[in-house]
């Protein structure tokens, strides 16, 4: 029996256009001889919903176009496709499902069991749990059972049981895993591992197809894969990118590529720079623009930017007063050639000098202060923001993990904008990034890579004047906010205090692309009015 992995990118709540990419996928596999296509979870609505559920019509829309693709699918093939049903007995409205098609008919609904609340997602606020031990089914002679994402990643984990170890022995030819699950380093790791338990407890290959694509600020990366019996990878499908493969069921034959080993570092870069495409793609909008200081932070931000949109939809903006160095607009200048955007040059000094008379008259300053620094990060936002408001270009931001941590950012200044697109690296993964992107030529200035980092608000500063070195404030970040260690060093010491006081600035940021375990954004529900301490 031939089967297909069909890896999409599904667009939340567009149907139409889902439609269309489900039904294109099952003409050109059912062409290729597939006699079941599976899709990934969610591929007909999109995910994840979140308070989209409140909008019980979009349930209705939903199944009214699911009809419209069974009437597409070819004589004697099968399809898996999910989307959210109905719930009509009592409990949470909806059901997280997984349809069984075949042509102009539904034959059969699963329902996925284990329901994630924790980080970026909280299933249990619509959805009612199903049952997996009701998700057996036989199609042309083989045994099957359909899991949905998390009703396979209860081996080691906050659930109580796990409903993989209850199932009825059974003779499987194969288990499915429709998933959604969402980027972050180590996570194909972490998938490999529970799908190789999950196989080995029930002796059974697996096909684990996965989401591609990417919705607010979670990323999904694809990677969709065949493990046989004992846990072996059997086939590996590209990440970051829609694939489709057919493999049999009987000899264990892979008819596409396999997908070749990446690193972390260049699956980062892939992550942002589909976060990046899509984010504009699935909000309508075609260009964005930022500043670029001459720093490292705001160069990636633009290298990424050009990799994700091309150069014809970005621009660049340099927004200069006396405290920024001739070097950082040289430096920004030649980047802007290396990417082939044009780098417009607007100084803000005269009305950083308006501005700064009127607030020292006003409330009788009398030397430079923070006020002072912070008045011209908030005047480039100002500029920036009337750019996106006269253009439509979206404007990203430039902060990085590290600064959203100490809150080193300032607000409505450089948080300004609808995207933050590196607010979960570290400034080692944003100098990793720029070394990458300069593996085969200068693409970022070699000045911007090894010039101590600055804000260039006021003569002669370095941003560690503020804040503990890099490598270690970067160490405390990922022990204090990823791995949720307790602090142990006097920077992570520093840090938990800087957290604690600056968390209603994240609170005002904009989404930020999720690369890590643990980002600031949805998944961190910090409160802000609280004594808690250590």
């Amino acid at each position: 029996m031939r089967i297909a992995l069909a890896q999409i990118n599904s667009t939340l709540g567009d149907f139409e256009s889902n439609k269309n990419k489900i039904i294109e996928s099952i003409l050109s596999l059912s062409a290729k001889k597939a006699e079941m296509i599976i899709f990934p979870e969610g591929a007909l609505f999109g995910y994840h919903p979140f308070d989209l559920l409140e909008r019980d019509s979009l349930i209705s829309q939903q199944l009214k176009v699911l009809k419209q693709i069974t009437r597409s699918i070819p004589k004697n093939i099968h399809v898996l496709i999910g989307g959210f049903e109905k719930n009509a007995g009592k409990g949470r409205p909806y059901f997280n499902t997984a349809f069984l098609c075949t042509r102009n008919k539904i034959i059969k609904s699963f329902h996925k069991e284990l329901l994630p609340t924790g980080d970026v997602f909280d299933e249990a606020r619509f959805i009612e749990q199903g049952k997996i031990k009701n998700n057996y089914f036989k199609l042309n002679g083989k045994n099957f059972l359909l899991t949905i994402c998390e009703d396979i990643w209860a081996w080691d984990s906050i659930y109580a049981e796990n409903p993989i170890k209850k199932l009825p022995r059974k003779k499987l030819d194969l288990i499915i895993n429709m998933s959604a699950s969402p980027f972050h380093k180590g996570k194909m790791a972490m998938r490999l591992k529970m799908a190789q338990k999950t196989a080995r407890q029930l002796k059974a290959p697996i096909a684990y197809v996965n989401m591609v694509g990417a919705q607010d600020e979670i990323i999904y990366d694809g990677q969709s894969f065949i493990l046989d019996k004992q846990g072996k990878l059997v086939h590996k499908m590209m990440s970051f990118e829609e694939d489709t493969n057919i493999f049999d069921l009987t000899t264990r034959e892979s008819w596409n590529r396999s997908a070749a080993k990446e690193t972390e570092i260049e699956q980062l870069r892939k992550a942002l720079v589909l976060g990046i495409k899509d984010f504009l793609h699935k909000t309508g909008m075609t260009k964005v623009h930022l500043g670029l200081s001459g720093g490292i932070d705001s160069a990636l931000v633009a290298v990424l930017a050009v990799d994700a949109l091309g150069a014809n939809n970005v621009k660049l903006f340099a927004l200069p007063t006396q405290f920024n160095l001739n070097e950082s607009f040289a430096v920004a200048q030649q980047l802007a050639k290396n990417i082939r955007v044009d780098l417009k040059d607007i100084s803000i000094e005269s009305t950083f000098q308006h501005i700064k008379n009127i607030i020292d008259e006003e409330f009788k300053i009398d030397k430079f202060s923070l006020t002072h620094e912070n008045l011209q990060s908030r005047i480039r936002g100002l500029f920036l923001m009337a750019y996106s408001n006269f253009s439509g270009s979206l404007l990203l931001t430039t902060g990085n993990k590290s600064e959203y941590a100490t809150g080193y950012a300032t607000l409505y200044g450089d948080m300004c904008g609808g995207l933050a697109v590196i607010g979960d690296l570290t400034k080692k993964e944003v100098v990793d990034l720029c070394k990458l992107y300069n593996r085969e030529a200068e693409v970022i200035p070699e000045f911007i890579i090894t010039r101590p980092p600055s804000a260039e608000l006021k003569p002669n500063q370095k941003d560690q004047d503020s804040l503990p070195p890099y490598d270690l404030l970067d160490q405390s970040v990922v022990n204090l906010v990823e791995k949720k260690k307790p602090a142990k060093t006097k920077t992570d010491h520093w840090l938990l205090g800087q957290l604690m006081k600056t968390e209603f600035k994240r609170w005002q940021a904009a989404p930020i692309l999720k690369i890590s375990a643990h980002s600031f954004g949805r998944g961190r529900r910090y409160p802000i009015a609280h004594k808690a301490k250590g």
